[in-house]
């Protein structure tokens, strides 16, 4: 139960970028910027998830929130993404996580990285910061009181604007089924490929009603705790503001999912195609 927790908290920190082999070579076409592409996000916007495990049982929530900040003189976007188990499972295993991301408003690339966590006793707390014009990520690590420089490659990303990199700068209306994306991302002191695929629209019941969906595979890692690398499963919304909707996982035991329960400071209008 503890590793599925903690999985649960990945997705949603973000969620989406399992690190994969190092990746040699550079971004697909899909994930090149846009020119003249209306941004996806704003200042303000919140998402609030709920976790659960085999579909019934209640494991956390989490929170993704983006604020205007600014870091060595320049306007950022600061993204605070915050986890928690909460119920029953709260008493038997505490997780309470932090991550935080500053990066740039119209490259959508990092210039610090912020890993606070408490899993069940077990923390860390690390800052990055990236000097994107080097190529150089200097790793803070406050626990143990070292700090290391290492090599980064080109535009790297971390683990939170990975995903707000995606949403803002995926082509999405050029995508074909089965296509896929790939980017460098860079977590604790290595460099990750990160491999995301296509796989077509759907439309999807949530909370909030049935709403048009784009549907993707980011890819893991198979093992004890994943069944294969095409485990898990990404829903987001099929309009300007792409919505995380929904995250799935089959484990090698149950299911785990994390689903939007609450939203506010869209940027566009959000599509429903009826209520429920």
């Amino acid at each position: 139960m503890n590793k599925i927790l903690l999985i649960c908290f990945s997705l949603l920190m973000m969620a989406n970028t399992f690190p994969q082999e190092v990746v040699e070579q550079g971004q697909s076409e899909a994930t090149k910027p846009i020119t003249n592409k209306e941004s996806s996000f704003k200042a303000g916007e919140w998402f609030k998830f709920k976790m659960s495990y085999s579909g019934f049982l209640k494991a956390g929530e989490a929170t993704l929130q983006v604020k205007d900040d600014v870091i060595n003189g320049k306007p950022v976007f600061h993204v605070v993404g915050k986890g928690k188990t909460t119920g029953a499972i709260r008493w038997f295993f505490k997780v309470k996580d932090r991550y935080e991301s500053y990066f740039d408003k119209d490259k959508i690339i990092p210039y610090k990285f912020i890993r606070d966590i408490d899993e069940g006793g077990h923390t860390k707390k690390i800052h990055i910061d990236f000097d994107q014009e080097n190529q150089k990520a200097h790793v803070n690590n406050l626990k143990h009181k070292t700090k290391k420089v290492v090599d980064t490659k080109p535009n790297i990303q971390d683990m939170m604007s990975t995903f707000y990199y995606l949403r803002n700068k995926l082509d999405t209306e050029n995508l074909k089924i089965g296509d896929e994306i790939q980017l460098d991302m860079f977590f604790d002191l290595e460099n990750y490929g990160f491999k995301l695929k296509y796989l077509g629209k759907e439309d999807l019941n949530t909370e909030f009603g049935k709403v048009a969906t784009l549907k993707f595979r980011p890819y893991v890692m198979a093992g004890r705790v994943f069944k294969e690398e095409e485990s898990l499963t990404l829903w987001v919304s099929n309009d300007l503001n792409k919505i995380p909707l929904r995250i799935k996982a089959d484990l090698a035991v149950g299911s785990l999912r994390a689903d939007l329960e609450a939203f506010k400071g869209l940027k566009h209008p959000f599509k429903i195609i009826f209520d429920n």
